[in-house]
């Protein structure tokens, strides 16, 4: 009886989280996606021009990761749409479940909890997290790039392996966000992790320009200070620090700000991990909200680097736990797109930027200890 229960209750949730990604998919109708495919497609089937070149019709969304980027898509240029959006679906969902997995694995078996049960449940509350679904119907890759950075850190920097750091720099040289974890790796003294990283990223780097120098010189000369390609940073959606303060009346005095607030913000993140250089899994979830708040740019899908964050308040219990719960049903509520529009709501500081003030939070108050996160399965005491 309590096993048909159980798969009763799979079952429900299974179709509630499939119901709010498909709404979801008919609001954003894998827009990402479609700008990476017409952009390979233009760049390697079309008349010569380079990737950068190619604007969506009718927006002034282009191609905006490196190069090498642009070589891993390189499959696009000779498949379909809709299995390029099939094979990002698959990705996400795969992604997804090998992060809970890796992350909330040793709490879900440690609990005395009927295995296969609550890691299916704990999959589809991930699905259902915005930053999630937004990842999944844009047609996005950042769950990609988490799984790559994530398998890095829990597999080759906790363990201290020769390959340390190959993950992350190739990730920073798909995307240059992950490459905060470089400095994560400087911060805690791992010097061989963090020059095998940047010996990745720069081989990497350096492939894509010998096959497109022409692509490389313009993306690094051009195309990366060219903030009107990713879209204005006072839209709602930008839940970073510059975001937060783009939608403020500071024109005059934003960018200053912003560097104030990044020095502060980067040495607050500093102090905590190198105070607990061997808790791998709380460097992974601190780092992960660092690069959240210090983007000039930070969508709301990209907020799936919270997610160890938010497992690892959870699992901590306390305080800790309310307050992953209140990021994660404040996030998940789309509440914050009450003030989208103007005239707006009151209190839209406050509701205009729940992203932000969790990501703070997070940073703050993520439970840093001193456990070798090379064992995972071991059952140790944290401190805050």
């Amino acid at each position: 009886m309590k096993r048909n229960r159980q798969i009763a209750t799979v079952v429900v949730l299974t179709l509630i989280t499939v119901g709010i990604v498909v709404l979801a998919a008919r609001r954003n109708g894998f827009f990402d996606s479609k700008v990476y495919y017409g952009a390979i497609q233009y760049w390697f089937r079309g008349d010569g021009g380079m990737v950068y070149d190619w604007l969506r019709p009718g927006t002034p969304y282009g191609f905006t990761y490196p190069p090498f980027a642009g070589l891993v898509m390189l499959p696009m240029a000779y498949l379909p749409f809709w299995p390029v959006v099939v094979l990002a679906c698959l990705g996400t969902v795969l992604t997804t479940a090998l992060l809970v997995w890796w992350l909330a694995g040793p709490m879900i078996r440690g609990r005395g909890w009927t295995v296969w049960y609550a890691y299916a449940i704990a999959v589809l509350v991930a699905l259902a997290f915005e930053p999630v679904r937004e990842t999944f119907t844009f047609g996005q890759v950042n769950t990609l790039l988490l799984a790559v950075v994530a398998f890095d850190m829990l597999f080759g920097v906790a363990k201290d392996s020769r390959w340390a750091g190959v993950g992350i720099g190739l990730a920073t040289a798909i995307k240059l966000t992950p490459g905060v974890f470089i400095l994560y790796l400087l911060v805690t003294r791992r010097w061989r992790a963090a020059a095998t990283s940047i010996g990745a990223a720069a081989a990497a780097t350096l492939l894509a320009a010998a096959i497109f120098p022409n692509e490389s010189r313009e993306f690094w000369f051009s195309a990366l200070r060219d903030t009107n390609r990713v879209g204005q940073l006072h839209f709602l959606s930008n839940q970073s620090e510059r975001g937060f303060l783009a939608r403020l009346p500071l024109d005059a005095v934003e960018a200053q700000v912003w560097l104030v607030c990044v020095v502060v913000t980067l040495g607050f993140w500093a102090w905590r991990v190198a105070r607990s250089p061997q808790d791998v899994i709380g460097g992974l979830a601190l780092t992960g909200v660092l690069g959240c708040l210090l983007s000039p740019v930070t969508w709301i899908h990209h907020c799936v680097w919270l997610i160890p964050a938010l497992i690892r308040c959870f699992e901590h219990g306390g305080r800790q736990r309310n307050l992953a719960i209140a990021a994660y049903l404040l996030m998940t509520s789309r509440l914050t797109w009450l003030w989208e529009n103007r005239p707006r709501p009151p209190l839209e500081i406050l509701g205009g930027n729940i992203y932000v003030w969790f990501s703070l939070a997070l940073l703050i108050w993520t439970p840093l200890g001193t456990r070798r996160s090379s064992d995972v399965h071991e059952t140790d005491k944290i401190t805050t």
